[in-house]
């Protein structure tokens, strides 16, 4: 099955939704128009297309392999990542003085949806060496950014992030791999660290691993960690390669999905101590790291979009291919391909609007960053910096739980065919299933989001975007054409439903933790849900708008219907999630923990 790129989506979005021509009014991006844009996402389309994607069965079929220390990934993973390097994709939203492109991340996003689309285990070591560099861009001394990041953009070097030991995962005070200082400015790690994707590898000439780790009588629990830069092969003052530090890969997993990407054990200092360079300041290691997890976490939620794009073209392709059995309405004779059949339909179109809804809130999202980041307004760059504070809780969690529900319901269009491997639907849903756990589960997300992005502030900025969906449905109500109307009344009554939860959290979460708390993954889904229909609904005005200029017909009344469909068909649930919040508590709690 061939994949496609959605560049016209994507467009739409950024033109309508995310509103690019915004961005390009700021000081820095005034190229970075909807020309730009089309011409990027085209030549990136083109190589995910022809290079990436045909790899993705291979990956999973042959995936990575270890032998005495070595990791070999499968067969064209290394020539396809040489062409991805030289293209600049790597460097594709770093600042130009490092070698990048300097591009919004309005953009990038887009791309990272198609590589992620392309091939998911391939795109999994650019996404870790992208929060590698924005990790030293913001916490890195000068000679560290000259001497690692350019490299890292060019794509000769690779990065990875080391937080989880055996017995740290989630729980990173429980860290406990040690750095000695040296007296010359370096430290000697000794220690553990599991779950390290990429860690080892065939593609790049080097490593450059962000480590986490204590230096001797530092503060207990997450007070006490330092991050540091320790690279497989030593870098020489010129930037030249000098020998191999003691970190080595001891084993890969075995996984249930995203074969092809390694996920590596290494071991640190089993032969004399790994070099490594603190990063910024002893014990504000954990701050340091946050900056490439945020950035991890929101690359998460494009997985979960470009996969969830890609079960949704394939099961496609499937429906209109499979003939079986007469259509109910009589329309066709005999026997009609499977597409005819009204469940099918529904589940299509599911699959669709979860997926375009998605993708607009992290479009949208992503806009927020880049005004937050270079506005030279303050006050639109905190406005902007609050909103997409508060998004990325919700385009990690929910565009990665709805791609579990997108892939699996591309196996179940393709009936017994999906639960075999060779046809390649399995793979999609086995893909799925990591990116609600990695980079933080679903739960985390939702405490972040009960706690930090709620209760913190009194459920004032939910509140804020709440506002801002009101206003949505008021230009709906003024629209008055049918469609308008009805996706009113679901965005309504979903908006309403948030308000409440809101306010539910705000007041229960010192009064009744266990209570906010036992909802916080509905709350999470329902708040992810009224984000990605509040796209939608403003998807529906604009593409009704340029309906009505006579433009790209086909294309706008699909918009329009996947919108439509979102609100009656998925915007409902939010008014379950909101009577299982606010009643459910005390049932939660009700089992005493024996009776498990």
């Amino acid at each position: 099955m061939t994949f496609k790129a959605p560049v016209q989506d994507m467009l739409f979005t950024m033109r309508h939704l995310a509103r690019l021509d915004e961005i390009a009014r700021i000081p820095g991006f005034e190229d970075a128009n909807l020309d730009t844009a089309q011409a990027v996402l085209e030549e990136c389309a083109r190589l995910n297309e022809e290079v990436v994607a045909p790899l993705n069965w291979e990956g999973d079929r042959n995936p990575s392999s270890w032998h005495d220390g070595q990791v070999l990934t499968t067969p064209g993973f290394k020539e396809a990542f040489r062409q991805y390097a030289e293209g600049g994709w790597q460097g594709l939203q770093h600042p130009v003085e490092f070698g990048g492109q300097g591009l919004p991340k309005t953009i990038g996003a887009a791309c990272t949806e198609i590589l992620n689309a392309a091939n998911l285990s391939f795109a999994l070591c650019p996404l870790l060496t992208d929060g590698a560099i924005e990790a030293l861009l913001t916490a890195g001394s000068e000679a560290q950014k000259q001497l690692y990041i350019p490299p890292m953009i060019e794509g000769r070097w690779t990065g990875t992030m080391n937080l989880t030991e055996p017995q740290a995962g989630s729980d990173l005070s429980l860290v406990r791999t040690r750095a000695e200082p040296q007296g010359d400015g370096t430290y000697k790690l000794f220690g553990t660290k599991i779950f390290i994707t990429y860690g080892e590898h065939d593609m790049a000439d080097n490593i450059v691993h962000l480590v986490l780790a204590r230096v001797p009588g530092a503060p207990e629990g997450v007070k006490g960690i330092s991050l540091f830069i320790v690279p497989k092969f030593l870098v020489n003052p010129d930037g030249s390669l000098g020998a191999r530090n003691d970190v080595h890969c001891v084993s890969i997993e075995h996984k249930l999905g995203i074969k092809a990407s390694p996920t590596c054990v290494l071991q640190f200092g089993d032969h004399g101590g790994a070099v490594g360079y603190l990063v910024g300041e002893e014990n504000r290691g954990l701050e340091y790291m946050f900056i490439m997890m945020n950035a991890a976490r929101y690359a998460v939620g494009l997985q979960g979009i470009g996969l969830s794009e890609r079960a949704y073209q394939k099961a496609v392709q499937y429906a209109r291919e499979r003939i079986q059995s007469r259509p109910v309405d009589g329309s066709v004779a005999g026997a009609a391909p499977i597409i005819h059949h009204p469940d099918v339909r529904r589940m299509l179109m599911t699959m669709r609007a979860l997926t375009e809804g998605c993708r607009a809130m992290a479009s949208v999202a992503a806009a927020a960053y880049d005004v937050a980041h270079h506005h030279p307004d303050p006050e639109a760059r905190r406005h902007n910096q609050a909103f997409y504070e508060f998004m990325v809780p919700l385009v990690k969690g929910y565009s990665t739980e709805i791609s579990h529900e997108v892939t699996s319901l591309g196996v179940q269009v393709h009936g017994g065919m999906g639960f075999i491997e060779e046809t390649g639907a399995a793979q999609h849903y086995r893909d799925a299933k990591i990116l609600t756990i990695y980079e933080g589960t679903t739960a985390i997300q939702a405490n972040d989001l009960v706690g930090r992005k709620t209760a913190r502030d009194g459920g004032a900025t939910a509140l804020a975007v709440a506002r801002q969906v009101q206003a949505t449905e008021a230009a709906l109500a003024a629209s008055g054409t049918e469609a308008a109307r009805a996706v009113q009344v679901r965005l309504q009554a979903a908006r309403e439903a948030f308000e409440q939860v809101v306010a539910y959290i705000a007041a229960q979460a010192k009064a009744d933790p266990v209570a906010a708390y036992a909802g916080s993954v509905p709350y999470l889904m329902l708040a992810g849900n009224l984000m990605a229909g509040w796209q939608m609904a403003r998807a529906l005005l604009a593409a009704q708008q340029e309906l009505a200029a006579g433009r790209d017909e086909a294309f706008m009344r699909a918009k329009i219907a996947t919108a439509r469909f979102y609100a009656e068909h998925i915007l409902p649930r939010a008014l379950a999630a909101r009577d299982a919040i606010v009643h459910g508590a005390d049932s939660l709690k009700a089992m005493a923990l024996e009776a498990f």
